[in-house]
């Protein structure tokens, strides 16, 4: 398969420009709380400069550390990638459960501090309308608005939010420079006196509310896939744009922080310290156009987080952590529930928390560090590693470094938890728990994905802003990746199931409810009954209970009933006679699925034919729908089809099978089913393989990852079906193989109609009600969205 032609990103600047508007935003909002504390404590002269100096050798050296994690981890997967390499599946599960909460976070406070520079211009917006502040209905409408730009994809979200993080380096250096030429440079003060007595607590509390500064920091190690040339340069060039991104940063801290002390008034509450301080470095014009500047990108920053977390719904759905409804693509190609769950989230925040950035800080900054500080002991662990088998000096003192920065975001990660407690970061007591048992519960409902998506899973998590790189000119580079797994053929035993004798259908049950729709039922079972030499059940079910003995008017009223349907059933039944079939009808009390188990098992049914109409998931979820529970929860093939308008005269055929097959031995089980068929009908079957990896043009820069993982996808999936296909000819039946796709259902319905196929068959996960919704059976999603016959085998063997 060929490399498909996507922009890789050619230089460091491009990728500060494609990675750093979250990082490149934080001192826009990081100085108020910072200043707020230490001014009206009366302790800013002693600790400010302390504060400011302690962040930045804290850039430093994660910056440092980040350095190795490129080196690394080469695939875009950064420090998560390296933690779940170190620590296994509890990493995983932390790092998603922190991943989703900071993703939000980052919403929140972008958007918080968007509206905050709005309202510095038009103070109007801080006076409230009935319950609410004009500027908490602005973010709710803001937030709203680049939901819908993001879902719309990326090239949308690209070309409306733009490359706005150019602007704010300008901005930043502009600040830099026009601090310099009016004061000069004047570094601010590091005093040991900020560590005793009084000043201790105040420089700890500084330092925790200016660490914000270092977030997004992480999305610098998930770009290096994104970069064009050999494994060494792309580490290098990520590594530069950190530099770019995180160097601006440090030095905003050290030459423009001192200039927002010295000019603003943090007890202002109209207007935030970094406009004011805009304001009277710069010239109007420009501050004005500082203030233009800062929304944009801040908007930027918002959507960057939202796509974001569309990608974390595709890594976790891939990788068995969610229900695949949540990690379902739309029509442009992204996720776009968990972007309106994040807007729902934020909308009620803004409304009944607030819209100051200051609120959200805290919880914002201890997540951040948690996932700075297990990658620095990720770091350490493979150091210390890499020193057992050869001790070199140079890795002594890279070792040295990096230990440090573990100490140091571990120890910020203390400090930040012990001054904000109260203040909000208590709640990943509450959220990384319940997170964690979500995607522990998915996991084993789910099972273990194969390595392929796994690795296609980490890519997805990992991608952060990647996908909204511009597409445009150039040649991907192909990096080599790792044969995950070997072609599998089958296990010992399975191509003798794969040939194995025909499955009964001879006992067909039809239910009944009364209406001629459902009756088209009957007509296909006497089709089915007269191949197959068999019989038919017809049943109807009375949705009540059995009156209670002592209840006579009860039990005449349910008699009558019962007669009414049981002279129906006669009716049809005798239709059926005079086709040749033997026929039983009964009337059944209670629950259906109930009574059809029970006939089942002791009639002994080989086969349910039915007909159903199509509503929606959530539909069939709140409101039940007869042939969904049926299809969930009865233990024996079913052949369910849409009932036809009395115009159309066309007959079900059998001719021509689809059978898609994932290579597991669950989804085998539909063959013994579909021998029958095709021997009775002399049909064809067509073997439908749907890749588990995705087209890799939905992935930007990152697609020759991707196009790599689909071609081993292809190749595993080609030699299991040739595998496949030669056993069923050799029991003489006509056999075609197609591989396409890549969401099963959308898959099969398409090959469905480009082959215009008879029947559609495949195996039921037999999920319940809830859990079909939930996990996205694709059964469920075939049946309800086919315009054609589908056949269901059970997972579970028929009951006796």
């Amino acid at each position: 398969m060929s490399a498909p032609v996507s922009r890789k990103l050619s230089n460091a600047f491009e990728g500060a420009l494609a990675g750093g508007g979250d990082p490149a935003t934080s001192p826009l909002y990081v100085f108020g709380p910072f200043l707020k504390l230490i001014v009206v404590a009366g302790v800013a002269e002693v600790t400010f400069g302390t504060s400011v100096w302690l962040v930045v050798f804290t850039i430093a050296m994660v910056s440092a550390m980040y350095r190795l994690v490129m080196r690394w981890v080469t695939d875009g997967s950064g420090g998560s990638g390296l933690t779940e390499e170190e620590f296994g599946g509890w990493a995983v599960k932390i790092n998603a459960g922190i991943t989703f909460v900071e993703y939000t976070l980052t919403f929140l406070v972008s958007m918080a501090a968007l509206v905050t520079f709005i309202a510095d211009r038009l103070p109007m917006l801080n006076n409230k309308f009935l319950w609410w502040d004009y500027r908490a209905l602005v973010a709710v409408l803001l937030s709203i608005f680049t939901g819908w730009a993001v879902n719309r994809g990326p090239k949308v979200a690209a070309a409306i939010f733009g490359p706005a993080t150019a602007a704010v380096l300008a901005l930043l250096w502009a600040m830099n420079i026009a601090t310099v030429l009016k004061f000069g440079l004047h570094l601010p003060n590091f005093s040991l006196q900020a560590f005793s007595g009084p000043y201790l607590h105040y420089t700890l509390a500084g330092y925790a509310r200016i660490l914000a500064v270092m977030t997004g920091i992480e999305v610098f190690a998930n770009l290096v896939a994104a970069y064009d040339g050999s494994p060494e340069e792309k580490s290098r060039k990520a590594f530069g744009s950190l530099l770019i991104i995180m160097g601006t940063a440090a030095v905003t801290m050290l030459v423009t922080g001192p200039a927002i002390f010295r000019l603003s008034d943090p007890t202002n509450l109209e207007v935030s310290v970094f406009t004011q301080t805009m304001d009277k470095l710069l010239p109007p014009s420009l501050a004005y156009a500082g203030t233009l500047v800062g929304i944009a990108v801040l908007l930027s920053a918002s959507a960057a987080s939202a796509q974001g977390l569309q990608n974390l719904a595709l890594g976790l759905k891939n990788r068995h952590y969610i229900p695949s409804l949540i990690g379902r693509r739309n029509r442009h190609g992204v996720a776009d529930m968990p972007v309106w769950i994040e807007v729902g989230i934020a909308s009620l925040c803004f409304l009944f928390i607030g819209t100051s950035e200051e609120t959200y800080l805290s919880i914002y900054a201890a997540g951040v560090f948690i996932l700075l500080s297990m990658t620095g002991w990720a770091a350490t662990r493979r150091l210390l590693r890499e020193l057992r088998a050869a001790f070199d000096l140079s890795h002594a003192a890279t070792l040295v470094g990096t230990v440090i920065a573990a100490f140091l975001t571990t120890g910020a990660t203390v400090i930040i938890f012990a001054e904000r407690f109260e203040e909000g970061a208590w709640t990943y007591f509450l959220f990384i728990p319940v997170l964690y048992f979500i995607f522990t519960y998915y996991r084993n409902k789910l099972g273990a994905p194969s390595p392929l998506k796994e690795q296609l899973g980490r890519l997805e998590e990992a991608m952060w802003s990647v996908r909204a790189v511009p597409p445009g000119g150039g040649e991907a580079m192909v990096t080599p990746l790792p044969q995950l797994e070997t072609v599998w053929i089958g296990e010992p035993g399975r191509m003798a199931a794969w040939k194995a004798p025909a499955a009964s259908l001879k006992h067909i049950l039809v239910p009944l409810g009364g209406t001629a729709y459902a009756e088209q039922a009957v007509d296909v079972a006497v089709q089915l009954a007269k191949a197959f030499g068999g019989h038919i059940t017809l049943l109807t079910v009375l949705r009540t209970r059995e009156p209670h003995p002592a209840d006579p008017q009860a039990q005449e009223a349910l008699a009558m009933v019962k007669r009414e349907k049981e002279a129906y059933l006669r009716g049809v039944a005798e239709r059926v006679e005079k086709q040749g079939v033997e026929v039983a009808y009964e009337v059944g009390v209670g629950p259906i699925v109930e009574v059809i188990n029970h006939l089942v098992a002791e009639r002994g049914v080989d086969l349910l034919v039915m007909t159903t109409h199509s509503k929606s998931a959530f539909q069939r979820w709140l409101m039940g729908s007869k042939a969904s529970r049926i299809l969930q929860l009865v233990n024996v093939p079913i052949l369910v089809f849409r009932p036809q308008h009395e115009s159309d005269t066309r007959r079900l055929a059998f001719r021509r099978l689809l059978v898609p097959l994932d290579g597991s031995a669950l989804a085998e089980r539909v063959l013994p089913y579909t021998r029958a068929l095709a021997e009775a009908f002399d049909g064809k079957v067509i073997l439908l393989g749907v890749p588990e990896i995705p087209d890799p043009a939905l992935y930007g820069t990152m697609a020759d990852i991707v196009a790599q993982l689909r071609a081993q996808a292809e190749a595993k999936l080609r030699a299991y079906l040739n595998a496949v296909v030669g056993a069923l000819q050799e029991t003489g039946m006509p056999v075609e193989m197609v591989i396409a796709g890549h969401e099963p259902p959308q898959a099969i319905l398409a090959v469905g109609e480009e082959k215009d196929v008879d029947l559609i068959m495949l195996t039921s996960h037999g999920h319940g009600a809830q859990d079909a919704v939930l996990l996205g059976s694709t059964a469920e999603r075939v049946v309800h969205h086919s315009q054609r016959p589908v056949f269901l085998a059970p997972i579970g063997e028929k009951r006796s």
